[in-house]
Protein backbone atom coordinates (compact mmCIF):
# COMPACT_ATOMS: atom_id res chain seq x y z
CA UNK A 1 0.00 0.00 0.00
CA UNK A 2 0.78 3.65 -0.54
CA UNK A 3 2.52 5.62 1.91
CA UNK A 4 0.68 8.87 3.65
CA UNK A 5 -1.06 11.49 0.88
CA UNK A 6 1.16 14.30 1.17
CA UNK A 7 0.62 17.55 -0.29
CA UNK A 8 -2.17 20.47 -0.11
CA UNK A 9 -4.89 18.21 0.79
CA UNK A 10 -6.98 18.49 4.17
CA UNK A 11 -6.89 16.59 6.75
CA UNK A 12 -11.01 17.02 6.74
CA UNK A 13 -11.58 16.39 3.13
CA UNK A 14 -9.22 13.45 3.77
CA UNK A 15 -11.69 11.92 6.30
CA UNK A 16 -14.84 13.34 4.57
CA UNK A 17 -13.62 11.40 1.33
CA UNK A 18 -13.01 8.55 3.22
CA UNK A 19 -16.19 8.45 5.14
CA UNK A 20 -17.93 8.77 2.04
CA UNK A 21 -16.51 6.25 0.45
CA UNK A 22 -17.59 3.43 3.31
CA UNK A 23 -21.26 4.24 2.76
CA UNK A 24 -20.79 2.28 0.12
CA UNK A 25 -20.56 -0.93 1.59
CA UNK A 26 -22.68 -0.03 4.50
CA UNK A 27 -25.48 0.76 2.63
CA UNK A 28 -25.26 -2.37 0.51
CA UNK A 29 -24.61 -0.06 -3.08
CA UNK A 30 -21.57 -2.39 -4.37
CA UNK A 31 -20.43 -5.73 -4.32
CA UNK A 32 -16.74 -6.33 -3.83
CA UNK A 33 -14.47 -3.00 -4.92
CA UNK A 34 -17.40 -1.51 -6.69
CA UNK A 35 -17.96 2.13 -6.73
CA UNK A 36 -16.34 5.26 -5.61
CA UNK A 37 -16.60 8.57 -4.12
CA UNK A 38 -14.60 11.98 -4.84
CA UNK A 39 -14.44 15.23 -2.90
CA UNK A 40 -13.16 18.39 -4.40
CA UNK A 41 -10.78 20.74 -2.90
CA UNK A 42 -11.62 23.66 -5.63
CA UNK A 43 -9.92 26.40 -4.82
CA UNK A 44 -6.57 24.33 -4.59
CA UNK A 45 -7.80 22.37 -7.78
CA UNK A 46 -7.23 19.11 -6.27
CA UNK A 47 -9.96 16.09 -5.58
CA UNK A 48 -9.31 13.39 -3.81
CA UNK A 49 -10.63 10.15 -4.93
CA UNK A 50 -10.94 6.06 -3.57
CA UNK A 51 -7.36 4.25 -5.25
CA UNK A 52 -8.54 1.14 -8.00
CA UNK A 53 -9.58 -2.04 -6.52
CA UNK A 54 -8.60 -1.68 -2.80
CA UNK A 55 -11.16 -3.37 -0.64
CA UNK A 56 -13.19 -1.21 1.69
CA UNK A 57 -12.59 -2.92 4.74
CA UNK A 58 -8.95 -1.83 4.09
CA UNK A 59 -9.67 1.32 2.70
CA UNK A 60 -7.70 4.19 4.78
CA UNK A 61 -7.21 7.47 5.00
CA UNK A 62 -3.39 7.23 3.52
CA UNK A 63 -4.81 5.23 0.45
CA UNK A 64 -6.65 8.05 -1.21
CA UNK A 65 -5.14 9.57 -4.16
CA UNK A 66 -4.97 13.46 -4.69
CA UNK A 67 -5.61 14.22 -8.53
CA UNK A 68 -5.32 17.54 -10.07
CA UNK A 69 -8.42 18.50 -11.41
CA UNK A 70 -6.78 20.82 -14.37
CA UNK A 71 -4.90 17.77 -15.95
CA UNK A 72 -5.67 14.82 -14.03
CA UNK A 73 -2.17 14.06 -12.90
CA UNK A 74 -1.84 12.16 -9.53
CA UNK A 75 -0.17 14.39 -7.01
CA UNK A 76 1.36 12.21 -4.39
CA UNK A 77 0.83 8.11 -3.67
CA UNK A 78 1.94 4.74 -5.23
CA UNK A 79 -1.67 4.11 -5.94
CA UNK A 80 -3.36 4.39 -8.86
CA UNK A 81 -6.85 6.09 -8.72
CA UNK A 82 -10.59 5.07 -9.36
CA UNK A 83 -10.50 3.94 -13.60
CA UNK A 84 -13.58 5.99 -12.84
CA UNK A 85 -11.38 9.13 -11.86
CA UNK A 86 -11.92 10.98 -15.69
CA UNK A 87 -15.40 10.64 -15.55
CA UNK A 88 -14.98 12.16 -11.90
CA UNK A 89 -12.72 14.88 -13.51
CA UNK A 90 -15.00 15.61 -16.13
CA UNK A 91 -17.63 16.65 -13.99
CA UNK A 92 -15.67 18.66 -11.82
CA UNK A 93 -14.42 21.13 -14.76
CA UNK A 94 -17.64 21.02 -16.27
CA UNK A 95 -19.50 22.05 -13.06
CA UNK A 96 -19.06 24.60 -10.90
CA UNK A 97 -21.21 23.94 -8.33
CA UNK A 98 -20.41 20.37 -7.62
CA UNK A 99 -17.56 19.33 -4.45
CA UNK A 100 -18.20 15.43 -4.61
CA UNK A 101 -19.09 12.46 -7.60
CA UNK A 102 -20.27 9.29 -5.94
CA UNK A 103 -20.78 6.13 -8.64
CA UNK A 104 -22.15 2.63 -7.57
CA UNK A 105 -23.51 -0.23 -8.89
CA UNK A 106 -26.70 -0.65 -6.60
CA UNK A 107 -29.30 -3.01 -7.69
CA UNK A 108 -32.40 -1.09 -8.80
CA UNK A 109 -30.71 1.87 -10.39
CA UNK A 110 -28.14 -0.19 -12.30
CA UNK A 111 -31.78 -2.29 -13.43
CA UNK A 112 -33.27 1.08 -14.67
CA UNK A 113 -29.78 1.85 -16.87
CA UNK A 114 -29.74 -1.37 -18.35
CA UNK A 115 -33.40 -1.20 -19.43
CA UNK A 116 -32.50 1.55 -20.84
CA UNK A 117 -35.19 3.82 -18.53
CA UNK A 118 -34.50 6.80 -16.92
CA UNK A 119 -36.43 6.56 -13.17
CA UNK A 120 -39.41 8.46 -13.76
CA UNK A 121 -41.11 10.61 -10.76
CA UNK A 122 -44.00 9.00 -9.40
CA UNK A 123 -43.95 10.43 -5.80
CA UNK A 124 -42.88 12.70 -3.21
CA UNK A 125 -39.91 10.65 -2.24
CA UNK A 126 -38.31 11.09 -5.93
CA UNK A 127 -39.15 15.01 -5.30
CA UNK A 128 -37.94 15.68 -2.53
CA UNK A 129 -34.66 15.29 -3.78
CA UNK A 130 -34.94 15.36 -7.65
CA UNK A 131 -36.16 17.89 -9.62
CA UNK A 132 -37.82 16.01 -12.48
CA UNK A 133 -36.24 12.03 -13.66
CA UNK A 134 -33.50 10.76 -12.99
CA UNK A 135 -32.03 11.10 -16.88
CA UNK A 136 -30.16 8.41 -18.68
CA UNK A 137 -27.49 8.98 -20.88
CA UNK A 138 -27.10 7.77 -24.70
CA UNK A 139 -24.78 4.66 -25.20
CA UNK A 140 -20.98 5.21 -25.91
CA UNK A 141 -20.23 4.50 -29.75
CA UNK A 142 -17.66 1.69 -30.17
CA UNK A 143 -15.06 4.33 -30.85
CA UNK A 144 -16.14 5.84 -27.46
CA UNK A 145 -15.56 2.86 -25.53
CA UNK A 146 -11.93 2.15 -27.23
CA UNK A 147 -10.42 5.49 -26.78
CA UNK A 148 -10.81 8.04 -23.57
CA UNK A 149 -13.75 5.78 -22.21
CA UNK A 150 -13.64 7.08 -18.97
CA UNK A 151 -13.35 10.53 -20.31
CA UNK A 152 -16.36 10.00 -22.53
CA UNK A 153 -18.61 8.38 -19.70
CA UNK A 154 -18.18 11.79 -18.35
CA UNK A 155 -19.33 13.32 -21.55
CA UNK A 156 -22.51 11.14 -21.63
CA UNK A 157 -23.28 12.22 -18.89
CA UNK A 158 -22.85 16.34 -19.22
CA UNK A 159 -24.82 15.43 -22.42
CA UNK A 160 -27.87 14.07 -20.21
CA UNK A 161 -27.51 16.72 -17.30
CA UNK A 162 -27.27 19.37 -20.11
CA UNK A 163 -30.86 18.34 -21.95
CA UNK A 164 -32.90 18.37 -18.98
CA UNK A 165 -35.24 21.46 -19.15
CA UNK A 166 -33.93 24.06 -16.80
CA UNK A 167 -32.31 24.04 -13.35
CA UNK A 168 -28.77 23.07 -12.53
CA UNK A 169 -26.87 20.49 -11.91
CA UNK A 170 -27.54 20.08 -8.11
CA UNK A 171 -31.45 19.83 -9.25
CA UNK A 172 -31.07 16.77 -10.13
CA UNK A 173 -27.79 15.28 -8.60
CA UNK A 174 -27.45 12.32 -10.34
CA UNK A 175 -27.73 10.10 -13.84
CA UNK A 176 -28.11 7.02 -15.35
CA UNK A 177 -25.42 5.82 -17.77
CA UNK A 178 -26.90 3.36 -20.42
CA UNK A 179 -26.02 -0.37 -19.77
CA UNK A 180 -23.52 0.88 -16.96
CA UNK A 181 -25.07 2.42 -13.31
CA UNK A 182 -26.03 5.19 -11.51
CA UNK A 183 -23.15 8.70 -10.79
CA UNK A 184 -24.52 10.65 -8.09
CA UNK A 185 -22.81 14.23 -7.05
CA UNK A 186 -23.78 17.03 -4.74
CA UNK A 187 -21.79 20.42 -2.90
CA UNK A 188 -19.79 17.56 -1.12
CA UNK A 189 -18.63 13.88 -0.87
CA UNK A 190 -20.88 13.80 1.78
CA UNK A 191 -24.01 14.62 0.03
CA UNK A 192 -23.03 13.00 -3.69
CA UNK A 193 -23.16 9.40 -2.04
CA UNK A 194 -26.26 10.49 0.31
CA UNK A 195 -27.58 11.08 -3.44
CA UNK A 196 -26.75 7.24 -4.59
CA UNK A 197 -28.77 6.23 -1.30
CA UNK A 198 -31.78 7.81 -2.15
CA UNK A 199 -31.86 7.18 -6.14
CA UNK A 200 -31.30 3.57 -4.95
CA UNK A 201 -34.37 4.33 -2.84
CA UNK A 202 -36.42 5.80 -5.17
CA UNK A 203 -35.66 3.32 -7.80
CA UNK A 204 -36.52 0.44 -5.76
CA UNK A 205 -40.18 2.41 -5.33
CA UNK A 206 -40.40 3.44 -8.89
CA UNK A 207 -39.58 -0.66 -9.91
CA UNK A 208 -42.09 -1.97 -8.04
CA UNK A 209 -44.85 1.12 -8.47
CA UNK A 210 -45.19 0.61 -11.94
CA UNK A 211 -45.18 -3.46 -11.53
CA UNK A 212 -48.15 -2.42 -9.83
CA UNK A 213 -49.54 0.13 -11.86
CA UNK A 214 -47.49 1.21 -15.57
CA UNK A 215 -49.51 4.13 -15.65
CA UNK A 216 -49.09 5.66 -12.38
CA UNK A 217 -48.34 9.32 -11.87
CA UNK A 218 -49.42 11.65 -9.74
CA UNK A 219 -49.95 16.06 -10.35
CA UNK A 220 -46.61 18.00 -10.91
CA UNK A 221 -47.52 20.87 -8.59
CA UNK A 222 -47.45 18.19 -5.88
CA UNK A 223 -43.25 16.97 -7.15
CA UNK A 224 -42.73 20.90 -7.22
CA UNK A 225 -43.93 21.87 -3.70
CA UNK A 226 -42.19 18.89 -2.02
CA UNK A 227 -38.39 20.14 -4.04
CA UNK A 228 -39.14 23.72 -3.41
CA UNK A 229 -39.66 22.78 0.37
CA UNK A 230 -36.13 21.43 0.62
CA UNK A 231 -34.48 23.67 -1.94
CA UNK A 232 -34.29 27.23 -2.86
CA UNK A 233 -34.99 30.51 -1.31
CA UNK A 234 -38.40 29.40 0.51
CA UNK A 235 -36.84 25.77 1.23
CA UNK A 236 -38.37 25.82 5.00
CA UNK A 237 -37.93 21.90 5.66
CA UNK A 238 -35.45 21.19 9.00
CA UNK A 239 -33.85 23.52 11.32
CA UNK A 240 -30.19 25.00 11.22
CA UNK A 241 -27.51 23.09 12.92
CA UNK A 242 -27.34 26.11 15.66
CA UNK A 243 -30.95 25.34 16.50
CA UNK A 244 -30.18 21.61 16.53
CA UNK A 245 -27.44 22.03 18.92
CA UNK A 246 -29.16 24.45 21.39
CA UNK A 247 -31.86 21.79 21.89
CA UNK A 248 -29.52 18.88 22.40
CA UNK A 249 -27.56 21.18 25.58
Amino acid sequence: MAGPVRGPVSDDLLREVLEANLVIPREGLATLTWGNVSGLDRERGIYVIKPSGVPYDELAVEHLVPVEVETGRVLAGDLKPSTDSETHRLLYLEHAGLGGVAHTHSTYAVSFAQAGRPVPVLGTTHADTFNGPVPLTRHLTADECARDYELNTGRVLVEAMGSRPGGDALDVPGALVAGHGPFTWGPSATKAVEHSVILEAVAQMALHTLALNPAATSPGHLFERHFTRKHGPDAYYGNPDRMVAAARA
